[in-house]
């Protein structure tokens, strides 16, 4: 029909997923990034996968592929092949790669799906460049992204909103070195023991370790310290982990809540992503109604406190002798593989996969036109 009235039929999006990085979460970068390459709609968008290896370079692939890994089940491939120049040129709000040991072959895409978890990909600088290339892109925007990330920086904002979290305290490589043994005892006079020590800006429970005893902390903290310069020391809380997705800009929606029950002895990254038992789903969480209500909107709040936008998935710890609750995290680049808690609290509320993609995209697009609507000149 549309050929006979001389229609033109829309133009599909070009869909960029990027995905690896210069991150310890490199792996689960490609796991999760199999699952959205794989759930776009090829009626709607035309998808390139732009891998980006753990040196930084970027790489185009020629041939998507997803193959079979024993940890994982299954990634996307990540070929290194060419010499690609990222930049924008002569079109506005659309991110170019060239490859130029090929020809300066070109790729264009006009909306970036980051799949990129940890350091330069969810810390705001991979937002960065992508505001400096004015190109639409799904997740936090830079100050979201930053912010959400660190987790110290993200105590305070939240604490200042009046929404309870963990006690904790943060200490800086130098400070330690230095003052290792003074740095123990303060941590226990205020804290206690068991604690948890983890990387002030890293996810997945990478360098994450529970200390059970003084003679641990130490190597606790050196180990932590190989994935960033400050260490969270961290109140140790018998409790049940929650969690509460949520999708927007302006006006975000939560999802119901889902609720993690690791087999391990707290839900490290062996049990998130390498053993396939290492933790039981709940969904919807067994919680009380009016409980699981003042939840939701602590996750919306503690969302809008920290400045996230599109999307993230927000992590609570509820007491299991009190039944208080702290907001433990925010994760604006959650795990989105089609088992992940993220994705699955959407289904569980009528939000099939497919269907949220889409909805990331739009959001990435209304809130890229809103941004172009502000004034850069003086006049």
């Amino acid at each position: 029909m549309a050929r006979k009235l001389g229609l033109k039929k829309a133009a599909k999006i070009r869909i960029g997923v990027l995905y690896g990085g210069r991150s310890g979460e490199h792996d689960v970068s490609l796991f999760s990034a199999a699952s959205v390459f794989s759930a776009l709609d090829r009626d709607k968008y035309e998808e390139t996968a732009n891998g980006i290896a753990r040196d930084g370079r970027w790489y185009v692939q020629d041939n998507p592929r997803i193959i079979s890994d024993k940890d994982f089940g299954r990634k996307l491939a990540l070929k290194k092949k060419g010499m690609w120049l990222v930049n924008h040129f002569e079109q506005k709000n659309t991110l170019h790669l060239y490859d130029l040991k090929n020809k300066n072959k070109e790729v264009i895409v006009d909306v970036v799906i980051p799949v990129l978890h940890g350091t330069f990909g969810e810390d705001g600088t991979l937002q960065g460049l992508l505001e400096l290339a004015m190109v639409p892109y799904v997740g936090a925007d830079v100050t979201g992204s930053a912010v959400g990330m660190d987790k110290d920086i993200a105590k305070r904002l939240l604490s200042e909103e009046g929404i309870p979290v963990v006690p904790s305290v943060t200490i800086n490589k130098h400070l330690w070195q230095d003052n290792s043994k003074f740095i123990t005892q303060i941590a226990l006079e205020k804290l206690g023991l068991p604690l948890f020590v983890k990387p002030v800006c890293a996810g997945s429970s990478v360098g994450v370790k529970k200390v059970k005893k003084k003679e641990m902390l130490a190597k606790a903290m050196n180990f932590a310290f190989q994935f960033d310069t400050r260490v969270m020391i961290e109140k140790a809380v018998d409790c049940r982990e929650i969690e509460c997705a949520i999708l927007g800009n302006d006006n975000p929606a939560a999802s119901i809540l889902g609720e993690v029950i690791p087999n391990h002895e707290f839900y490290s990254y062996e049990a998130k992503y390498i053993d396939p038992n290492g933790a039981a789903l709940n969904i919807p969480a067994q919680i009380h109604k009016p409980l699981a209500d003042k939840i939701r909107r602590n996750a919306l709040e503690g969302y809008m406190a920290l400045g996230c936008s599109s999307m993230a998935r927000v992590d609570f710890f509820l007491d299991k002798k009190t039944n208080k609750f702290y907001l433990n995290e925010i994760n604006t680049l959650p795990g989105f593989t089609s088992i992940s808690m993220y994705p699955k609290l959407w289904e569980a509320t009528g939000l099939k996969y497919s269907d949220l993609l889409d909805k990331l995209i739009t959001l990435a697009l209304d809130r890229h036109r809103k941004k172009l609507e502000i004034k850069t000149e003086c006049v």
